[in-house]
Order: structure tokens, then C-alpha cells, then sequence
């Protein structure tokens, strides 16, 4: 079993943190248990890419293992205990007998030292021992979701790298790249250590219509030349369903109206707003009444719009 998180996840020991960020997200999409119900060498390939971002995902993580502090399943290692500790060194390489370790040594003095490695060691692997407490590991899931349902709330059932399933529940407002933190879902610890926690990371789809901009949401609604000209009343579509809004007689493309508390809920939540701007939209057809009526314009209105523009030129 290929135990290199590096290798596991397809990138070298160099890569920067988007680059393992990407790499993660592909795998976990192709390997996805929910795509392979029957097929458990995906289900097992896909803990081991959960497990290997868990290390490389954390930069922290990362460079602990990279210096040999933690191994690739995030356990401490074993402190590095060897003869030469504990024994002076000469000019010419050569190990001095030190205290303990000259003749008449007791041998209970190197028992010791082996019998904390492999204690050590047997709390880890075996997940046993009296004095072996270890926290769990943290498992990490990557979530898409649909626009409306990271601005409205949703519940999301998922299966973890582990095999848990987890009903998660999205609030309302959950930001593209946020991170839920579901404690104690995670894997279970070692003797007294508490499990791990579940960490789900969001990308929100975009939507066709809506564009978030903090926790107000922007909007391009088309209106007819005469709506401009005259004003009137259209329904315009907002996260929680149709509003009716008020066009201003005269308006122009551009213009930019606001509907208070239309927005996504804030910190607190207070929400923010929708932001409609308007634009002008001719038929696709003109026919020559309106060839007529855009004719009569030019004779009768001599406001020139670029003014200004030529002015500041």
C-alpha cells in the first residue's frame, strides 16, 4: 500500500497549496463513493486521497510530515532514539562507551529505550496501551452546491472518506470556498483521545441570473423602451421568489434600483440586498411604426446623451 501522500494525490513535493487543492478535488470527484456504489477498490482509493489531502491540505500538517514529525496518517512519530545519543563522539567518528553503557551496564538502561519506541509505536498501530492518547484525524470532504441553496439553507446528505454517512446542513448564506466544521465527526481517537472532526469544503455553482457580491445580490433585469419612457410596475426575480418593483418614468440603462433586505443574511442576521439594474432592450423585430416613432425622436429631441463625454476628452 503506497503510504506518500504526494504520490497518492499525483503532485510532487514542491507543489503549491492550490495546486494540491486541485489535484484533491479531481480525484474525489472521479472516486466519489456515491458514483461507485459496488466498487469498493474506488471506495478504498478514495479514503487514501481523503486521508493524503488531510495531511497536505493543512500547510501546518504539511510541513510536520515534510520534517518527519508525523507520519501519513497525521500520528506523532516516535522519538528518534538511537546509540549515539546517548554515547560521546571522538574525532575519528567512533562511539566513546558513555555513562550506562561501559562495562557492567545495567541492561534494564537499553530496554528502556526500546521499550518506549515499541510502546509507542503498539499505542499507534493497535490502537491500544494505557498511556497512548491520541486526538482523531480529521476527515475532509469537498461539496458542490446550487446557488439558491447555499443563499437559502439546505440539508445535504453525504458519505465521508471513512464510510459515515452525514446529514449536513448548508445556512443560509454559505460563501463560495467556506469551510463547515462538523466536531467530532471525524475519526475516532486513540485510549482517551477524542475523535476528529469533519471538515466540509463548499463550492457554490454559479447561477445564470444572480451574482453575489458580499451579502448583496446583483441582478440585470431587461425592460421595453416604453417601460423606460413611461415608467411601470415588473416582476423581478430575488432569491426568496418574484418582487414587484417600481421602474422610475425615464429611466435608462444602467440605472440601478434597490430592494432592502432582498440580499443574502449577514453576520447577526441582518440582510443585504438586491441590487437591480436596469436594461433597455428593443424588440428583435422594429417594425416601420417604430422606425416612425424613432424618426419623429431624432426631428423633435435635440439632447445630445455624449455631451458630457466629448466635454472631458
Amino acid at each position: 500500500m503506497n503510504n506518500d501522500p504526494y504520490e497518492i494525490l499525483g503532485v510532487s513535493h514542491s507543489a503549491s497549496q492550490p495546486e494540491i487543492k486541485k489535484a484533491y478535488r479531481k480525484l474525489a470527484k472521479d472516486l466519489h463513493p456515491d458514483l461507485h456504489p459496488d466498487d469498493d477498490a474506488k471506495h478504498e482509493r478514495f479514503k487514501d486521497v481523503a486521508s493524503a489531502y488531510d495531511i497536505l491540505g493543512d500547510p501546518e500538517k504539511r510541513r510536520r510530515f515534510d520534517a518527519g514529525e508525523i507520519d501519513a496518517s497525521g500520528q506523532e512519530r516516535p522519538d528518534r532514539q538511537y546509540y549515539h545519543q546517548y554515547a560521546g563522539q571522538d574525532a575519528g567518528g567512533r562511539y566513546d562507551t558513555g555513562p550506562g553503557f561501559g562495562a557492567g551496564a545495567a541492561d534494564e538502561d537499553l530496554s528502556d529505550i526500546f521499550s518506549q519506541f515499541f510502546n509507542q509505536r503498539a499505542g499507534r498501530d493497535a490502537g491500544f496501551g494505557a498511556d497512548v492518547h491520541a486526538r482523531g484525524q480529521d476527515l475532509r470532504y469537498h461539496l458542490e452546491v446550487d446557488f439558491l441553496d447555499a443563499a437559502r439553507g439546505v440539508k445535504k446528505s453525504v458519505t465521508m472518506p471513512n464510510g459515515q454517512r452525514l446529514e449536513i446542513s448548508i445556512p443560509p448564506g454559505t460563501r463560495d470556498g467556506q469551510t463547515l466544521r462538523l466536531r467530532g465527526k471525524g475519526a475516532d481517537g486513540i485510549g482517551k483521545g477524542g475523535p476528529g472532526d469533519a471538515l466540509v469544503s463548499i463550492t457554490v455553482r454559479p447561477h445564470p441570473v444572480f451574482q453575489r457580491e458580499g451579502v448583496d445580490i446583483h441582478v440585470h433585469v431587461p425592460i421595453t423602451f416604453d417601460e423606460a419612457v413611461l415608467g411601470g410596475k415588473v416582476d423581478v426575480p430575488t432569491i426568496s421568489g418574484l418582487a414587484s418593483v417600481s421602474i422610475p418614468a425615464g429611466s435608462s440603462s444602467g440605472r440601478k434600483l434597490r430592494l432592502r433586505g432582498k440580499g443574502l443574511k449577514g453576520k447577526g442576521g441582518t440582510p443585504g440586498d438586491q441590487i437591480v439594474e436596469l436594461e433597455i432592450v428593443l424588440p428583435k423585430d422594429v417594425d416601420d411604426g417604430m422606425k416612425d416613432l424613432a424618426r419623429r425622436w431624432r426631428d423633435e429631441v435635440h439632447e445630445d446623451p455624449r455631451a458630457d463625454l466629448r466635454r472631458m476628452t
